[in-house]
Parts: C-alpha cells; sequence; structure tokens
C-alpha cells in the first residue's frame, strides 16, 4: 500500500506538538515535530509507539512496511529520509528507543 494510503488508516496526531526519541542512556537523539514534511513521520513513529510501547525491532519492521515507496529512496539515498534511516538501523542494531509525547 502506498504511504499515504497507510497514513490515512493511522490515529490522529493533532494533539502533539512532536515526540522525541530517547536511547538508553536517557539522551534525545531525534525530535519529529508536527509540521509539513514531518507529520506523515510523527505519525508512524506515533502509531507505531501506540502499538509497541517503544520503537523497537517489532514496531521498526511495521514502520518501514508504513513507509512504503519512501523505503527504496531511502535505501538508494541514506540521509534523505532521516526518520526511515532510523528504523532501518533499530533494525540492524536491535537496539531501540523510547519516545516522550509532546502535546500541543
Amino acid at each position: 500500500m502506498a504511504f499515504a494510503d497507510n497514513l490515512s488508516t493511522l490515529p490522529s496526531i493533532d494533539h502533539l506538538s512532536a515526540l522525541e526519541l530517547i536511547d538508553s542512556d536517557g539522551n534525545i537523539v531525534a525530535s519529529i515535530e508536527n509540521k509539513p514534511g514531518k507529520a506523515g513521520s510523527l505519525r508512524v513513529y506515533h502509531a507505531l509507539t501506540a502499538r509497541h510501547g517503544q520503537i523497537n525491532g517489532a514496531a521498526a519492521r511495521e514502520g518501514i512496511a508504513l513507509f512504503g515507496e519512501h523505503v527504496d529512496d531511502a535505501k538508494a539515498n541514506p540521509g534523505k529520509h532521516p526518520n526511515i534511516d532510523r528504523l532501518l538501523q533499530i533494525l540492524d542494531s536491535g537496539i531501540g528507543l523510547t519516545v516522550r509525547l509532546i502535546h500541543a
């Protein structure tokens, strides 16, 4: 299924301004804001967190499927899609991230 179609199946993020991704040492390693160009990734990560409690291997596998056609572009162009790159890294390393939701 295409990314846009997948997004339409996910819960709303209207109540969020962002989310923070936190490593095992408590460091914020990334933030995804609710703004154009990032809202789709925020919606995916929010849904993954709701289902899995964190961004772990299972969440990363599901996230890769949700990002659909953008995954091939991310693999061909590392750095172009950092939120997909992060999921691929979690799959490779097995090291997950916790999530802090920032409410609007």
